[in-house]
């Protein structure tokens, strides 16, 4: 509950911003009346750098992974117990 108070304070901020910057005419009309979209192209581009971040320094975990295997391993018997046909191996 407490993101969404954050988020959307920040999105009432960033809405009496982009009024004012309406209002007082600091910046040219034509411009102001684009902060929203730059603004999403921005978050997408944020959004996008952050993915190819988190691929970029994906961890590898090698104790999981042989947990992995152990568990897999484990399931194949449990389905073999009941007749269950999961092909060679």
């Amino acid at each position: 509950m407490k993101h969404i108070v954050k988020i959307m304070a920040l999105l009432v901020a960033l809405s009496a911003f982009w009024i004012s910057l309406l209002q007082t005419s600091v910046l040219p009309q034509s411009y102001t009346w684009l902060l929203p979209l730059y603004f999403i192209v921005s978050l997408g581009c944020y959004g996008l750098l952050m993915v190819g971040v988190g691929l970029i320094q994906f961890p590898t975990c090698p104790h999981e992974a042989i947990l992995l295997q152990k568990d897999i391993v484990e399931a194949k018997g449990f389905l073999k117990e009941k007749g269950v046909d999961i092909g060679s191996e």
